[in-house]
């Protein structure tokens, strides 16, 4: 027809997932957790990757943090204490197929599940790992945690906890195999929202520590944190994460910081002085054990009992 363009044609979605696609039941955390903002980032992303709602699933343990799956309108798992790990590595294992998202707490994941996130690390399995770290045992009512600060008064230490914090992103990025590990807090949504983006991108065992919000028991440290910009370490770099620039005025003190450098990485992690926040380690180059864990899964029935046969025959008499 006169006056048309013919060498183009408009491609429509079959299906096209709103915010409502990934919505589940209504959050019942309390007002002002970071649990919310988390969620609310993680149902953008799969809106903005379309990631059908029937290949994406959540994974999780117990705590707070855990109830995620609940929240999502996707397949989930509400795991054990401590076991949202193998969970997660079965999932992806028999279905490399699926977009796997794992939710886990400070106590979830560095105490009673903490030889599963060693070896969850090392065989780098395609995932998005969120470690919610509010510095407390909140669901079960505030007992100290691996990570609770030193001297913060709890159910169980009154007088103040004893021993110094874990740190969470200094001890992964010492683990075997580490891919990819990144730090952002919960009340800065255009950080967090990039910093999880560029973790599901990632192919591999991507994990995020997530500085978040307690008001009802940790409050406290979070709001100095909040309150003060001066206390956070902005890592920036071409390779990390990406910024609107007005994002990062906020924070006086800014880094340059190269994210393929393990060992600067962990000479940053390590900083008591800052909260760095940012990409600090990605290598794609990893070997990733789904890979491995799924050659083979397309061999017919027949082949596999074939197979089966022939292994069974060499102990015939």
């Amino acid at each position: 027809m006169f006056g048309l363009k013919t060498d183009w044609t408009l491609d429509i979605p079959d299906r096209y997932f709103t915010l409502d696609d990934y919505e589940g039941n209504i959050a019942r955390w309390c007002p002002g957790c970071g649990d919310h903002a988390v969620l609310t980032a993680v149902q953008r992303i799969c809106r903005d990757e379309q990631l059908p709602p029937e290949k994406t699933v959540a994974v999780s343990g117990i705590g707070c943090s855990s109830r995620f799956p609940h929240y999502m309108g996707t397949y989930g798992f509400h795991g054990l204490h401590g076991r949202a790990f193998p969970v997660a590595c079965g999932i992806k294992a028999r279905r490399p197929d699926l977009h796997v998202f794992v939710a886990t707490g400070d106590g979830d994941c560095c105490s009673i599940g903490s030889a599963h996130w060693i070896h969850a690390v090392r065989y780098n399995m395609d995932m998005t790992v969120m470690l919610f770290d509010n510095f407390i045992y909140g669901l079960t009512k505030k007992q100290t945690s691996p990570t609770t600060y030193r001297g913060f008064s709890t159910n169980t230490h009154p007088r103040g906890a004893w021993l110094p914090p874990m740190n969470p992103t200094a001890a992964t990025l010492g683990f075997t195999n580490v891919s990819f590990m990144a730090q952002t807090v919960d009340w800065n949504p255009a950080h967090l929202h990039a910093t999880l983006l560029a973790a599901f991108r990632h192919k591999g065992f991507s994990f995020v520590r997530i500085i978040q919000r307690c008001p009802t028991y940790t409050g406290a440290l979070c709001d100095a944190l909040q309150r003060d910009p001066s206390q956070i370490l902005l890592l920036e770099h071409e390779r990390g994460i990406r910024l609107d620039p007005q994002v990062g005025r906020i924070y006086p003190n800014k880094m340059e910081h190269d994210p393929s450098d393990l060992v600067e990485a962990q000479r940053i992690a390590a900083r008591d002085d800052l909260m760095p926040i940012g990409l600090l380690f990605q290598d794609t180059s990893r070997l990733r054990y789904d890979q491995y864990s799924s050659e083979g899964m397309n061999t017919p029935v027949e082949s596999k009992i074939r197979v089966i046969e022939q292994e069974l025959d060499h102990y015939a008499i």
